[in-house]
């Protein structure tokens, strides 16, 4: 973990900034819960992981690679759910998937008998484990069903820290939060770079140049786009902060996902032969989005 001096105030002063990026899943779930109030959900002692990959020669993690984690944020009863970026990329398997989806049904369930849960996100993925294509896909389905439903009763707070980002099927599960928050080292697209150098070639995109990739899909770049609510620092404090100012936010949700008509404008106003420059994206696309 690296601690970091940042000044505290501008007659001086420093503080320790610690790194949330550097953090496992485990770790960052820990971060953003009130002090010595978590307490996991299905770990790796219940040994509940995927019994497809060791048939293709993959050790598993016994707990899929998804933390989930109760606890409390400002005193009040929450769900976290983080994503280990250093297994198999955080993909989305059948039993991952299966422990999102019931964790943010349960804390629906709770919401509907007026005991609120607060459920928050923390997407380090790169979409559906291709191991498990099939059962992946439907488990994030049932992920993105869950979302709708449950925003809808108490705002759903996404993550996007880096470094592997959020990618696939889960970039459309962070556009369903209420919230979502990012650092400049995050990424998100529905195709990671890799991908679209290896689909389209490098003359469409060098997934090895790193500011053109960031860029594009940079937290800076989705953050002045509209596509993420709030950009923040590299630091546990400044996260944890982001998240619990969320949640105290008054006003009705403005979602994304509704905004139809800004984002086919959007798209009509592009020409696809002459694509603008990344730079240069962010006057032709401004930022507010409309429900």
């Amino acid at each position: 973990m690296t601690t970091r001096a940042q000044p505290s105030s501008p007659a001086g002063g420093f503080i320790a900034a610690e790194s949330f990026i550097e953090l496992r899943a485990r770790e960052r779930a820990r971060a953003i819960l009130d002090a010595g109030t978590f307490f996991e959900l299905l770990g790796p002692f219940d040994r509940l992981h995927s019994p497809w990959l060791e048939m293709q020669g993959i050790v598993p993690q016994e707990d899929d690679g998804v933390i989930v984690a109760r606890g409390l944020i400002d005193g009040v009863p929450s769900v976290v759910i983080a994503l280990e970026g250093s297994f198999q990329a955080g993909s989305i398997g059948e039993v991952g998937g299966a422990k999102i989806t019931t964790a943010l049904e349960l804390a629906l369930r709770d919401a509907e008998r007026s005991r609120p849960v607060r459920p928050v996100l923390l997407l380090e993925t790169g979409g559906v484990r291709l191991q498990e294509a099939t059962l992946g896909l439907a488990a994030v389905a049932q992920i993105q069903s869950a979302i709708v439903a449950l925003r809808e009763r108490v705002p759903v707070v996404g993550v996007i820290a880096g470094l592997v980002g959020c990618f696939g099927g889960m970039s459309l599960v962070a556009a369903l939060c209420s919230t979502l928050i990012v650092t400049r080292q995050a990424r998100l697209g529905l195709n990671g770079p890799e991908v679209i150098e290896h689909e389209a070639g490098i003359e469409e995109l060098d997934a090895a140049d790193r500011r053109t990739v960031w860029s594009i899909m940079g937290g800076e770049q989705r953050h002045a786009l509209g596509l993420a609510d709030e950009l923040v620092a590299d630091d546990c404090g400044q996260i944890a902060g982001a998240v619990r100012a969320a949640f105290r936010r008054d006003g009705a949700a403005r979602f994304r996902s509704r905004a139809v008509e800004t984002f086919m404008h959007r798209i009509s106003s592009l020409d696809p032969l002459r694509p603008p420059d990344p730079r240069h994206l962010r006057a032709v696309w401004p930022r507010e989005i409309e429900p």
